[in-house]
């Protein structure tokens, strides 16, 4: 059984990883734009049709109950599709339009979301309270993004793409930690299925309204295979995976895809992107990484005895 939830884990890390490079494969840069770099939030939109179709037909299988009931599971269900679904993706697809925000600085900053659901379940949860360890490992978690964040420490320049998949990671720290809250009662997947369904049409409304176009869309093979590999690796079979983890793990244990997931990254966006890690992206993550496990020292300690 550890084998074979080793496997698992292993396989999530690495499609999850390689979902960054996706992403920055289907939109490019401004020297070198690929198919979707003028319409990012399209893209992030296209992703979910194709993957809440797939979790809308696995939940009314798998599960025992496929549409929410009652104002609590709407609720949690409208604030996974509002910040997880549509403010994350679109934030981090938009982020990656810069040259400057790397696939492994983007999945490096998005390692940072257990640290601020740890965060926010301060205020959110009245259970829940932070240490003054986990208080440091909560600042520590900012100093990481400041450190991948300021391009010249000198002058003090801010990469824009990173500030964007920054609040990205807010938004989904914050929809982690409101859901946490509602304890709705409808299963995981079904409450996925039905975000992943309404996410796409707020997706579809945000780049209308932000003026993208579906003119302005090249297909090419390239644009083709990342948009299916977002759909079907990453979303789709990914959350399958996360699903079944979840239940055999914990959420402590599963968090820590957050950590091994950007390894990945650099590995595939070295091979296929010829992207570069220099020293200011690995020390970003370790002082991240310190500061995930100063948050959930305990936890983490409990998780591997």
């Amino acid at each position: 059984m550890r084998h074979r939830n080793l496997l698992l884990f292993a396989t999530l890390a690495t499609v999850w990883g390689a979902a960054f490079v996706a992403i920055k494969a289907g939109l490019g840069t401004p020297d070198a734009p690929a198919g979707f770099f003028e319409t990012p939030v399209l893209f992030a939109a296209l992703r979910f049709d194709i993957a809440g179709v797939i979790m809308l037909a696995y939940a009314a299988v798998a599960t025992e109950r496929l549409v929410p009931d009652g104002r609590r599971e709407w609720a949690s269900v409208l604030s996974t599709a509002v910040l997880i679904i549509t403010l994350y993706h679109a934030l981090l697809f938009v982020g990656e339009t810069d040259p400057a925000v790397s696939s492994a600085a983007a999945a490096i900053v998005v390692s940072l979301s257990p640290v601020l659901t740890a965060g926010f379940s301060r205020v959110l949860l009245p259970s829940e309270r932070l240490t003054p360890l986990g208080i440091a490992g909560l600042l520590l978690g900012f100093v990481g993004v400041a450190v991948l964040a300021v391009e010249d420490p000198q002058r003090l320049t801010v990469a824009p793409g990173l500030v964007a998949v920054f609040f990205a990671v807010l938004a989904f720290a914050a929809g982690s930690v409101i859901n946490r809250r509602l304890d709705a009662a409808l299963p995981d997947a079904s409450l996925e299925a039905w975000a992943m369904v309404i996410g796409a049409a707020l997706l579809h409304a945000g780049s209308l309204a932000v003026g993208e176009s579906p003119a302005d869309v090249t297909v090419t093979p390239r644009s083709v295979g990342a948009l299916l590999f977002l759909s079907l690796a990453a979303s789709a079979f990914g959350f399958l995976i996360y699903f079944d983890l979840l239940a055999r793990l914990g959420p402590v244990e599963i968090n820590l895809v957050s950590y091994a997931a950007p390894v990945v990254t650099a590995v595939v966006g070295f091979l296929f992107l010829g992207e570069i890690i220099d020293a200011r992206t690995v020390v970003g993550f370790a002082v991240i990484l310190a500061g995930f496990l100063l948050v959930k020292r305990r936890a983490v300690a409990a998780a591997f005895e």
